[in-house]
């Protein structure tokens, strides 16, 4: 007869939701508290050292577009000054009165030394010009009936330098003047005008004795360089050497 043999204990089979647990409890683990708190404070300290370089990028391109714009402004109240004293022509004008001539270039006679000082005329005051002239090669693109000759003066409002015009050759007082601004901070404006012999003369025109019975000098007479210092608050002393055409 064979053997019968003992039957095996039997394992009572495990639950879905206890395997689902054992998985989960051994492969995954959460943040701490302490770990969450580095965290935000690492992306706190990166957050202030972008900012503050972005800050500072901004604020130099900042600081470079303005230093630029004043450039520009520099460049284009030199030139505009250039163009003006290369194009001096020798026509003298008639006066606001029309009973004499003005020279063809004039300066101011209370400007001392032919030096504006900041403040020599105020916002509402008539400007006190530092010198009158005339000038040619006024360009006409809309083809009106005037002359290309342009009666120009320079003047300091304030701490601007002005340019006015007028319209008109031989002005009369019911003319209109149109002003306009070349450049502001302006601490002073000086002029100095080369003559014939090569010596440089602070007025203009250069100052003659006259004797009893000798002719007037001619109003027409022009300056062969003209010398033009600028004083600026942010950059300094700027000097130009203008030869006069012709």
């Amino acid at each position: 007869m064979s053997a019968v043999s003992a039957p095996r204990p039997s394992c009572p089979p495990a639950s879905p939701g206890s395997a689902r647990h054992a998985t989960v409890g051994s492969a995954a683990h959460g943040f701490t508290l302490i770990e969450l708190l580095v965290a935000l404070f690492i992306t706190a300290v990166m957050f202030a050292i972008g900012y503050r370089e972005l800050d500072q990028a901004l604020t130099s391109r900042r600081e470079i577009d303005e230093q630029s714009a004043r450039l520009m402004a520099i460049q284009q109240a030199v030139r505009t000054m250039e163009q003006d004293f290369e194009l001096l022509q020798p026509r003298p004008v008639r006066n606001l009165q029309g009973d004499g001539y003005l020279p063809a270039l004039t300066t101011s006679p209370t400007g001392g030394n032919n030096t504006l000082q900041l403040g020599s005329s105020s916002g509402n005051a008539p400007l006190t010009p530092l010198l009158t002239f005339t000038r040619g090669s006024w360009t006409n693109p809309s083809g009106l009936e005037r002359s290309e000759l342009q009666r120009v003066s320079y003047a300091l409002q304030g701490d601007q330098l002005v340019r006015e015009y007028s319209p008109v050759l031989d002005g009369t007082l019911q003319d209109a003047i149109i002003t306009r601004t070349l450049l502001d901070h302006v601490k002073s404006v000086s002029l100095r005008f080369m003559d014939s012999g090569r010596n440089w003369q602070m007025q203009w025109p250069e100052p003659q004795p006259i004797a009893p019975g000798s002719p007037q000098p001619l109003p027409s007479t022009r300056p062969i360089a003209v010398e033009v210092t600028l004083q600026l608050d942010d950059w300094g002393t700027i000097v130009r050497h203008i030869e006069v055409a012709g």
